[in-house]
Order: structure tokens, then sequence, then C-alpha cells
């Protein structure tokens, strides 16, 4: 549904906010008074080029904004990943806008960010249908007759419809995943010799093995250093002749031992002297350990030398930036092998899943031929009953099913087309190519009343009628209007009387003149439904007829 739409400086519109309803939304006014500029403003929504004439005089650029609400899953159509992308956290509907500069180049946003045109114009496609050329693109298209009558079958066939979409990106993964095992037997080999020797290379690494060995790598290249160090340490503490550290700690210790008898209070400091003497000790000796240990052995050496080789071996022979990727690796490969230990061939697993995705998709895309061959004569006849009533021929009107020759795709193995005969005698021809104009658009309305639609836009649906045919397209927007969001530029008086929100175009003069639009009270309704029907001195006069 289309909640808004605002129009800046495009031709004589200088500023317009429109506020749509739900139901029939109805713009009305004198011939001239720019109704063609709004036909423009979603034109450029739906796809068109850019002109320079579509700037006005009241700024450098013309700017067009739609803001839409739409289904929960719309965007998760491959054909609309890339405006997915830009979509804001927590952002509901869609927001898209062209802006058309002084030399007509334009750009195309969503969500205010910048984005590629045929991608907002897909976008709004797939909710804004519009008559006129846009009309004819679309009843042209087989995609879109499709969806009609399935939106005809109802919501249990559009259930379908989703299912089979998710079954066919599933597919095409299985596909993908067969192909990249199967492509020839010689690279599923070297695969398999690939991950034996990654697991052979890596058999007997453990997490924080690389760091442990160039810790040790490191003591050993610093021996001397290391050597010297803590034998300075102990001598100072202990030495092998003459007194050190703790020689002299010991005997403090002794000296107030001999007096802690006179004096008691100085018992703290002889036992502070006995420990620290005891402590002091326990160094000397951890110190003489770890000059023990220095004694590093070169077969040691050479292994840890060895060891670290291996793995940075290994990290260059299977592209490994770290010692941890080089161990996740080397898991994944475990996995795989252990799949093939246990019975499981991966291209045979893939073939089995790719022949599971295809039973799933014919079988859902032969559910939707079922309900679509049940309802295509229902649907045809409702159809024709439509076009009778808005004054098209005799109302003759088919729908065709044949299998897609290419086998099913995302919307099953279908291809349907709508053909009409306006005419008896004729030949039935496909309904975009057989009518035209005003009649086209009133052949899109029938097929919308029964198939129902988003948003429909009308423009030349009132072009050649009156009377009677007027009085029936006005029922037929209001059914329309029922189940889905109606928006048409009229001049019948038998239309607008119908509407749910009323909007009315009309030129100001001045220097320069420019073009407003707003929406109407009933009180400005009921005057300009009088302008429509030729003004108050028309209808007194018909009166006193």
């Amino acid at each position: 549904m289309l909640s808004r739409l605002r129009i800046d400086n495009l031709v004589l519109i200088r500023e317009a906010e429109l506020a749509f309803a739900t139901g029939l939304n109805v713009i009305t006014g004198e011939t001239g008074a720019g109704k063609t500029i709004l036909a423009q403003a979603f034109g450029l929504l739906l796809g068109t080029k850019g002109d320079a004439g579509y700037v006005g005089l009241a700024g450098a650029d013309a700017y067009v904004e739609a803001e839409l609400d739409v289904p929960p899953a719309f965007l998760d159509e491959d054909e609309l990943e890339a405006l997915a992308e830009l979509r804001p956290e927590d952002e509901d509907g869609l927001v898209i806008a062209r802006r058309v500069f002084a030399d007509g180049r334009t750009r195309a946003y969503a969500w205010g960010r910048s984005a590629a045109r045929e991608d907002v114009a897909r976008a709004a496609e797939r909710l804004v249908a519009m008559s006129g050329q846009f009309e004819q693109r679309r009843l042209a298209r087989p995609a879109y007759q499709l969806d009609v009558l399935d939106a005809f079958v109802g919501p249990e066939q559009l259930r379908r419809r989703a299912d089979l979409r998710a079954a066919w990106r599933e597919l095409l993964a299985a596909r993908r995943r067969h192909d990249e095992l199967t492509r020839d037997a010689a690279s599923a080999e070297a695969r398999l010799a690939e991950l034996r020797a990654l697991v052979e290379d890596t058999d007997g690494l453990e997490p924080g093995l690389e760091d442990e060995l160039r810790a040790e790598r490191e003591r050993f290249r610093h021996t001397g250093e290391l050597v010297e160090a803590a034998a300075a340490a102990a001598a100072a503490i202990d030495p092998e002749e003459g007194d050190g550290a703790a020689d002299l700690i010991a005997s403090a210790e002794r000296a107030v031992a001999g007096v802690e008898r006179l004096a008691p209070e100085l018992g703290w400091a002889g036992d502070e002297l006995r420990d620290v003497e005891l402590r002091v000790r326990e160094v000397a000796s951890a110190l003489r350990g770890f000059l023990a240990a220095l004694d590093a052995d070169p077969a040691r050496v050479e292994e840890v030398e060895s060891r670290l080789d291996r793995i940075a071996d290994a990290k260059r022979r299977y592209r490994s930036a770290s010692y941890e990727e080089l161990l996740a690796r080397a898991a994944e490969a475990r996995s795989e092998l252990a799949q093939l230990g246990e019975g499981g061939d991966p291209a045979a697993q893939a073939a089995e899943a790719l022949a599971a995705a295809e039973e799933r998709v014919a079988s859902l895309a032969a559910g939707l031929a079922a309900a679509r061959r049940d309802a295509a004569e229902p649907f045809a006849t409702a159809v024709a009953a439509e076009l009778v009533g808005i004054g098209l021929g005799e109302g003759e009107f088919r729908v065709e099913l044949r299998e897609r020759s290419d086998g099913p795709g995302p919307a099953g193995k279908d291809e349907a087309a709508f053909l009409i005969r306006p005419n008896r005698g004729l030949p039935f021809g496909p309904v975009a190519e057989t009518a035209s104009g005003g009649e086209l658009s009133r052949v899109a309305l029938a097929i919308a009343a029964v198939g129902g639609g988003a948003t429909m836009v009308f423009d030349e649906i009132d072009a050649g009628i009156g009377g009677q045919t007027a009085h029936a397209v006005a029922e037929t927007l209001v059914r329309l209007a029922e189940r889905a969001q109606v928006i048409t530029i009229t001049h019948l008086p038998q239309i607008a009387s119908r509407a749910d929100r009323h909007f009315r175009v009309e030129k100001v003069p001045g220097d320069p003149t420019h073009t407003r639009i707003q929406e109407l009270t009933d009180e400005e309704r009921r005057d300009e439904l009088e302008r429509m029907l030729g003004g108050r001195e028309f209808l007194a006069a018909l009166g006193e007829a």
C-alpha cells in the first residue's frame, strides 16, 4: 500500500504531500490543471527516464518520494537482494525516491540511500500497478499473469508459492554443491589426497604448542646470558667460598638472638631474620637448579627447531595465516575424512541431496499447477463478467496454461497467457496486444477486480466513456478498492463521487503560475462534484428542464 507521496518542484508542482487512504482515492481537476504531472511522478518511481523539462522553476532539481507498506517477506526475493542490503534495522516499510537534475540526469534512492534505478523500479512495480505504458508492459509479462491467477486461487496458493521459492533456493545450492564435487574424478581424488596430507602433516600438533616451542627456542638462544645472570645471583646469595647474603643475614640473626632475653621486644627482629635467611637460601637453591637445567641438550635444540620448521612449512603449504587457522583446517579435514570412513561419499551425498531437492520442487510445482488448472476457467468467467459490466464487448476472455519449456522455476512449471476477443469474429489475442489506451486500463481493472492487487493507479480509465459505462466502471473500482488500494485520476463525477479520499489539482495564478494539490473536505468535495457536473448554473438549468 502507498501511504504517502511527496513531490517537490516537479514541473508546476512546487510542493505537495499526499496521504492516501486504503480504499478508493480520486484525483480530479480542470483540464490542464496539472493532473498529468501526478502520472509523471508515479512514472519516475516506476523507472521512467528523467527529463530536464521535469524540473520546475522553484529549485535546481525535482524530487519524488513514496512511502509504502510492504509484506513481511517482500525483500526476501532474490531480485530484490541489492535493495534489501540497504534496509535500515527495525524498518518495516519501504521508502523509495527519484531526483531529476537540470540536465535530465536522475538518481534513485531507497531509505535515503543511493540505489540503482532498476532496483527501485523493480520493487515499485511489485507494489504499484499503473495504467498506460506500464499497464501494457505489466500485462505482457507472464510472471504477472501467474501472480494474478495465484492470488485468485487464495492464501493457500500463495503459501505454496513461498514454499516453492524456498525450495528453489535450496535446489540451486544443492546443484552448485553437486557440480563442485562431480566436475571430474581427478579433482575429487585430489581433494581426498589434500585432506589426508593435511591430517598427516598436522598430526600431534596441539593448541598452544607453537608458542611453547618458540619460547623454548628463545631460551636456548640466550643460554649464556641466563647462565651468567643466574650464577652471579647465586654467588651473591650463597657463594662456595666466603660469606654471602645468606651468611650475613644468619650473623645478624645470631647477634639479635644473644640479647633477646634482655630485650624481649627484639624477638620480632630475630623471627624476621630467620625467615629471610630461609627464603634467601631457597632462592639460591632454585637458581642452582635453573643453572643445571640450562645445560641444553643439543638433541633437544635440534628437535625444537625441527618441529617449528614443520609448523611453518604446514602453514605455507595449506595457506594458513596462523597456527590456529592451520589447526582449524586440520579439524575440518579430519571431520570430512571421518564421513568418508563411515561410508559417506561427499559426491554421493551431494547427488542424494540434489535428487531430494529436485523432488521437492517438482512436488510443489505440481501442486501449484493443479490449483491453477482448477482456477483458470472460474477466473476467466469472472473477468469476462467484469468486462461486460464496464462496456468492453461481449467480454470473451480466456486463460491459457502451458508448461515451461525449460522446466520448473521458482514460480512453478507453468506459463499463463491472458487472451481477449473484444469483438465477435476476431481471433483471441494477448491482452497487452489486443487492447490499447483506455480500453487497456479497463481490461486491467476487470482483471484486478477479480484477482486483486496491492496498489492500482489508473490514469486513462475514463477515456472515451460516460453514462452507464461510467457508473459501471465506478462500481468496479469500488469493488476493487475493497481488496486493494486504488488511486485514479479522473474527470468523471460518477467515479469521483465514490471516493474514500478525494484530492483536487488546481492551477494557482501568479508569476510563475503553479499547481496545487490538496485533500478535500466534505463541503469542498460537494463543490468539486458540482463543478464536474457542469456547475450550479448547469444543474439549475437541468432542474428547470
